[in-house]
């Protein structure tokens, strides 16, 4: 029996401003148009398309940061289209990781600090932590570096370095922006490496928006969006 998807997202809509902007025609723009949307659990997914396609918007949405306006939009057995303050702040602590374009690390905490932050406001201790640490650090190329601060890391070291902050809690669900937008060639291959990585420990399912055509080539699989609505990649 095939299980079920983790990602469900049936008829979803989401049209900002109130009311809603509209187009030349009078028409109400949307930034996602009546999308229908599967991810497996533990699968790569990369998000592409356009600017202005809805990419972001999607992650907005699958990171509990807004709600569509109309549409279901589920993660696990959590409704997000409806889900109220609570469950979204339980979500977006057990069961999320987000990995930023411009790494979003503390300049006054050494790598491994950094690495263990969520783990720590969460309310446990730095013993308990840090051995989850050292084996993500592992897993990213950056054991060497534990002790060292953010100005003393490359692009690419910083950017690994989030992506184990990311994982430190175990999260069923990494969302990337653009994580290698900011990179040289070098920083980013060894970035896409890493996901891949965590794609085959099965660590937890991936979902990026990228316009990398490195990283779209490293997923499992691809989906294409267009004007708010699915090109391509949606079987």
């Amino acid at each position: 029996m095939t299980p079920p998807p983790l990602i469900r997202l049936v008829r979803v809509c989401r049209a900002y401003g109130d009311p809603a902007p509209a187009d030349a025609a009078g028409q109400p723009v949307r930034a996602l148009d009546d999308l229908s949307l599967e991810i497996a659990e533990k699968d790569f997914v990369a998000v592409t398309g356009p600017s202005g396609c809805g990419k972001s918007t999607l992650l907005h949405l699958l990171g509990g940061l807004d709600q569509p306006t109309s549409g279901e939009l589920f993660v696990g057995d959590l409704a997000l289209h409806s889900a109220d303050d609570r469950a979204l702040t339980r979500y977006r602590r057990h069961d999320l990781g987000i990995v930023f374009q411009f790494f979003n690390l503390l300049p006054t905490m050494n790598v491994l600090e950094n690495v263990c932050l969520p783990r720590l406001l969460a309310g446990e201790s730095p013993a308990r932590i840090r051995p989850r640490a050292l084996e993500l650090l592992e897993l990213v190329g950056l054991a060497h570096r534990t002790n060292h601060f953010v100005h003393q890391l490359s692009g690419g070291e910083l950017q690994r370095t989030a992506i184990a902050r990311a994982l430190v809690h175990r999260p069923r669900l990494l969302l990337a922006d653009e994580p290698t937008g900011n990179l040289d060639s070098q920083g980013a291959a060894r970035v896409v490496e890493v996901f891949s990585r965590v794609a085959a420990a099965g660590l937890t399912t991936l979902l990026i928006v990228t316009h990398s055509e490195e990283v779209a080539r490293a997923a499992s699989r691809r989906i294409r969006l267009r004007d708010g609505r699915l090109e391509s990649g949606g079987a």
